[in-house]
C-alpha cells in the first residue's frame, strides 16, 4: 500500500513539474521577443544602427535576392553612409558612374512615427550628385522596409534587418 501511495505521489509531483515546465518556455519566449523590442526600440530612439539589405524591388520590377551581405546603410543622427545596389531606371546618371546607390552625407528633415506595430523613420540625405529621400518601416522584430526615392533615379526599396553598429576594437 505504501508503495502504491509513493508511486502516486511520485506521479502528481512529475506532473505539476512538466506543466510548469511549458509555461516557463511561454514565458522565456515572451521575454526574449519582450527584450528585442526594447533593443530595436533604442536604435530608433537613438537613431544610430545598421540597415542591411537582403533583398530588393525595383520599382516595376520583381524581388531581386542579394547575395552577399555587403550592402548597408549606416544611419546616424549627424550622417549617413550609404553603399546599396540598384536596379531600375536611371533618368539623369553619369555615364562613367558605378551605377549603384553610394552617397556620404547629413541626414535632414528626420520624422518619427510610431504606429502599433511598426515605426516610420523617414528623412532626406543630400548626396554628392543627387537628394534622396530615405523611408524606413522598422517592425519589433528586427524586419525592416527601406524605400528610397532620388531625383535622378527610379524609386526602389529593400528588405533587411537593423542592429546595433558593431564598436571598433583597440
Amino acid at each position: 500500500m505504501k508503495t502504491k501511495l509513493y508511486v502516486f505521489l511520485f506521479l502528481i509531483a512529475f506532473n505539476f513539474s512538466v506543466s510548469a515546465q511549458e509555461k516557463t518556455k511561454k514565458e522565456l519566449k515572451q521575454e526574449r521577443e519582450l527584450k528585442k523590442q526594447n533593443e530595436i526600440k533604442a536604435l530608433i530612439d537613438s537613431q544610430n544602427f545598421v540597415f542591411e539589405a537582403q533583398k530588393a524591388t525595383p520599382q516595376g520590377g520583381r524581388l531581386l535576392q542579394l547575395d552577399y551581405n555587403t550592402y548597408f546603410l549606416k544611419f546616424k543622427a549627424d550622417s549617413a553612409t550609404c553603399d546599396l545596389p540598384f536596379f531600375g531606371r536611371g533618368y539623369n546618371v553619369g555615364y562613367n558612374s558605378d551605377g549603384g546607390i553610394k552617397f556620404e552625407g547629413k541626414p535632414e528633415n528626420i520624422k518619427v512615427e510610431n504606429k502599433k506595430n511598426n515605426t516610420i523613420l523617414k528623412a532626406t540625405v543630400r548626396g554628392a550628385s543627387d537628394v534622396y529621400d530615405l523611408t524606413f518601416s522598422i517592425f519589433y522584430n528586427g524586419n525592416t522596409t527601406l524605400s528610397v526615392s532620388s531625383n535622378n533615379r527610379g524609386p526602389i526599396s529593400y528588405d533587411g534587418v537593423i542592429y546595433a553598429p558593431k564598436t571598433a576594437e583597440k
